[in-house]
């Protein structure tokens, strides 16, 4: 069994002091004693909390960061970045991915995320053809995943079509080619590939991009307890299209014929009537939201206050990682409604009055439901995956401990994370990854190879 003794710990019933961590040779938490005397020779942490769950992922797109911000002749949107990262996913190869993954992960972990789920659609060679193998893509991520120490869920992708009323694929859409079959036959190629690191689910990428009647195919087919991530409602345009072609808004037309439940996560669902935000809560989905990618591309503002006081659950992500920082994602989350609503300290609930402790809480426990697995908690049962604060920094000295979090997120840009264990191994110390050098160099030779083909 290893130890680690924290001063402060934040549990699921919020911070207590004197807590002896212990887990198993596995990774899994084993003992979690509070109030607990100093063992000898155990290290000690001033403040341990679980790590964040990102749960929606384009890994590739960490290539793509700072590229897209320069004006076209007309006004961009988010189809017309679309259209840009088209152009940039033709090039990558196999290889490509997995070290661009790598880099991710690393950068990831160093700034809080301890596990991540991948929304993996880049699964065709550039002429179109499925790989000889056809988890290809996808092994590459999990061996990235594995290089770099963070927990997966792999969600391959099903996406059949352009838009609605099932349109043909464009030509630079053919690397994402899937259909049901293609799908299982990845889950399935993946299937050895699972253990307490690793989960395997799937991802309808839209209803633009997949029919209801592949999503029920799919789900038929597809373990019970596998999660199960699909974006929604994102653009104002996307809704006008589904209403449109179906006479129906795509998270009503989505909850009238498929059976969405606690397995589902819906990432965006920016644009919703009041009722869609009840149903949602009602359905036990969670909101996977966004905020610096949603901001980064004119998506809008997802209606959280309404959400929570219907019991809603949410959980954070870095979509096409313009940030890698679990605080950057919850900072803007709240900020975004203070915009919205002309008042402050919006994510709260009538228990906890903390806007930080409550997003940080919140968010663990929506990323560990749409993870599938045992995360998100420093509990018995659950990964020992957590972050160490660095206890030295300036904006932690002498705060109370209903305070932490909230100085954590929202006072300033330094990152406060010192060092991040991920099942029970360390895979960030005194802010470094331990693999970080090696990975890095491995990048930037990606980059040089990508930039070629400009």
């Amino acid at each position: 069994m290893s130890r680690l003794f924290a001063r402060h710990a934040l549990l699921p019933e919020g911070w207590r002091h004197d807590v002896l961590l212990e887990w198993d040779a596995g990774g899994d938490l084993a003992g979690v004693t509070v109030g607990a005397a100093q063992p000898a020779g155990v290290e000690t942490a001033q403040y341990a909390l679980p790590g964040m769950v990102n749960l929606h992922s384009h890994s590739f797109q960490r290539a793509l960061g700072g590229r897209t911000e320069k004006a076209g002749d007309g006004p961009d949107s988010f189809w017309t970045w679309r259209d840009l990262m088209y152009r940039f996913a033709r090039n990558i190869t196999p290889e490509h991915i997995e070290a661009i993954a790598a880099q991710l992960f690393s950068e990831c972990l160093r700034h809080g995320y301890t596990a991540v789920c991948e929304f993996h659609y880049v699964q065709r060679a550039p002429d179109g053809a499925m790989y000889p193998r056809p988890a290809e893509t996808a092994e590459r991520v999990v061996a990235a995943a594995r290089l770099a120490g963070i927990g997966l869920t792999m969600l391959p992708v099903l996406y059949s079509y352009s838009g609605f009323g099932e349109s043909a694929l464009k030509p630079e859409q053919q690397r994402f080619r899937t259909n049901p079959d293609d799908v299982l036959r990845i889950v399935e190629a993946l299937e050895p590939l699972r253990d307490k690191q690793t989960e395997v689910g799937v991802a309808p990428h839209s209803l633009r991009a997949a029919s209801v009647a592949q999503i029920n195919e799919v789900l038929l087919a597809l373990p019970d307890e596998r999660p199960v991530h699909i974006h929604i409602a994102e653009q104002k345009q996307e809704v006008a299209q589904s209403v449109d072609w179906s006479g129906r808004r795509p998270v009503q037309w989505l909850l009238d014929q498929v059976d969405v439940d606690e397995r589902w996560c819906l990432i965006h669902a920016t644009h919703l009537m009041r009722d869609e935000v009840d149903n949602i809560a009602a359905s036990g989905a969670v909101a996977g939201l966004c905020p610096t990618t949603e901001a980064n591309l004119g998506d809008g503002l997802f209606p959280l206050e309404d959400f929570l006081a219907a019991g809603g659950r949410f959980g954070i992500g870095s979509d096409s990682h313009i940030s890698q920082s679990a605080v950057e994602e919850l900072r803007w989350l709240e900020y975004g409604q203070r915009l919205q609503h002309l008042r402050r300290n919006i994510a709260v609930s009538a228990e906890q009055r903390n806007v930080g402790d409550f997003l940080w809480q919140g968010a663990l426990q929506g990323g560990a439901q749409a993870s599938g697995r045992p995360l998100g908690a420093l509990a018995v049962g659950k990964r020992a995956d957590l972050i160490v604060l660095d206890d030295a920094h300036p904006n932690l000295f002498g705060l109370a401990l209903d305070e932490v979090l909230g100085s954590f997120i929202f006072s300033g840009n330094d990152n406060l994370v010192k060092d991040v264990m991920v099942g029970g191994q360390w895979a960030v110390r005194d802010g470094r990854h331990v693999a970080q050098q090696a990975i890095a160099a491995r990048f930037k030779q990606t980059l040089a190879e990508l930039r070629e083909f400009r």
